[in-house]
Order: C-alpha cells, then structure tokens, then sequence
C-alpha cells in the first residue's frame, strides 16, 4: 500500500473494515454537487494519466503508481486505498477481468485491454470513473466490444430524466448490447456516490424491473456498464477482489458519476 501525507483528508473508512453504512438522502445539496464536480474532475484526468503510461512491458502497479502520485499532488485522496482492505489507490482489470483488479507485477502485454477505474476523494466527497484503454495493437472484436460498451453508457446517460425509474438504465444497456450478442454483467451494478463512496442506491445494468427508485433532480450516482464478448456469469479469486468472466471471454468497462438535473443528467467526472 502506497503512502498519503497525513494533511490529506481521509474517507472515514480508512483504517476500518468497512464503512459506517450511509442513511442519508440520494439528494445532494448544490454544494455538494460543486464539490462533487471538482473531485469528478480531479478523478478523471488521474485516470487519463495512468492511462497514458499503458504500453507493453509496463506493469499495473506502475499505473497504480502514476494515479496515486497524480491524486496527491491535487490533494486528492485515492477512495479505493484501504476500502474495506482493498491495497492499492485504483483498480486495473486486464483482458477477461470484469473489475476490481489489484495492480501488481504483470507487465502488460501487446493487445491487452485495459480498464482503469479510479475515484478520487476531495473535501469530503467522492468522484468515481472509469475506461477501458487498449495496450499496442489490440484485435478488432476488443475494439468493437470497447467502442459499444462507451456506447451503451453514453445511451444509458441520455436515458437519465427525472420521473424515471432507474431501471430504465439497464433496459437501455441491455437492450443495445444484445444486438452484437454480448453478455451484460448484472451483479456488479453502478451506485449512489457522493459523500458515500457507495451508498446503498442500486443502479442496474440490465433489464431488472425490480429496481424502480425514482430519479429526481440532485440524486448522484454512478452508471458503469460492464459488457462481455461471452457470459455474464463470473468467478472470483481467492483475493476475494478480482472478479473474471466464467468463460475467460473479454470485457470492457465505461463509469462515469453525474448528477440529475432537471432536464437530463450533468457528467461530473469529466476532465
């Protein structure tokens, strides 16, 4: 685990197994909101930087490494560092892995695909974001499947109004992702994230009526589609973070947080 100077504000769950459950409003107030856009921000071009150190030969502890010292040096702190023991300050998901890879020694290799999901936390809130990025000359079936599931977010954002369930959300996902037959992960959903860096709110990814929150102007969360060239059903590692496909197919991943507003939804992570 990487150091932090200890001016950086912490989240309250640092140093604890788990984080105190959050029983406050979806609603944020306009400033946190202001807040939240600031620390989206800052998230946001600390994934681009480690993002821009992938290329074969490089490890996903040296990206580990780029995105901590980038966080630091904006006074951010890294929201997955000591997350219910998570180790590192972002995840990086090769290939067949769905989400929450731990950076380790494995260099990268020629056509892998790369997802970094980073979140940073400033002045007492938390942005969370994350892409999928290619190593060197990557295969045209990643390329499409990487290409369509930005797709699938971009359409599931523009899907965001207020009155709507949120299921709505997933039905729009699932929907344009089974035109190419792909698998859509289900148990890994989006989340509410503000003050919380999970709140509680379930923000589905597939078509689920069951999920039928209503969205309403000032709600934040996150909407983080996971999409398989296979199976939506996955393994996980006895490090009980790292989560694969059950077939070894590839993945992609696209996160943004934004906010409801009165009209749509506001993109909070942007750079």
């Amino acid at each position: 685990m990487r150091t932090v100077p200890a001016q950086i504000r912490r989240p309250e769950y640092v140093g604890r197994r788990a984080p105190t459950p959050y029983q406050g409003s979806h609603v944020q107030s306009a400033e946190t909101i202001e807040k939240m856009r600031v620390a989206g921000r800052i998230a946001a071009q600390a994934m681009r930087a480690a993002a821009a150190a992938i290329a074969p030969g490089v490890t996903t502890d040296e990206l580990d490494r780029v995105g901590h010292e980038f966080l630091l040096d904006h006074g951010a702190y890294p929201s997955t560092l000591g997350y219910r023991g998570f180790p590192k300050s972002l995840c990086t998901s090769v290939n067949e892995v769905i989400c929450h890879g731990i950076p380790d020694a494995r260099p990268l290799e020629d056509g892998d695909l790369v997802k970094i999901d980073l979140t940073a936390f400033v002045d007492g809130v938390h942005g969370d974001n994350c892409a999928t990025y290619f190593c060197g000359d990557v295969d045209t079936e990643s390329r499409l499947l990487t290409e369509r599931t930005e797709e699938a977010l971009n359409r599931a954002i523009k899907a965001v109004r207020p009155g709507r369930q949120v299921n709505v959300i997933g039905r729009v996902i699932e929907s344009y992702a089974r035109r190419f037959g792909y698998g859509v992960v289900r148990d890994y959903t989006g989340h509410g994230v503000h003050s919380a860096f999970h709140s509680g709110l379930v923000i589905p990814h597939y078509d689920e009526p069951a999920y039928d929150t209503v969205m309403v102007p000032g709600m934040t969360f996150t909407i983080e589609p996971m999409i398989t060239l296979g199976t939506h059903d996955w393994v996980i590692w006895d490090d009980d973070w790292t989560v694969l496909t059950a077939d070894g197919s590839r993945t992609a991943q696209f996160e943004h947080t934004l906010v409801v507003t009165d009209t749509g939804a506001e993109v909070l992570t942007l750079p």
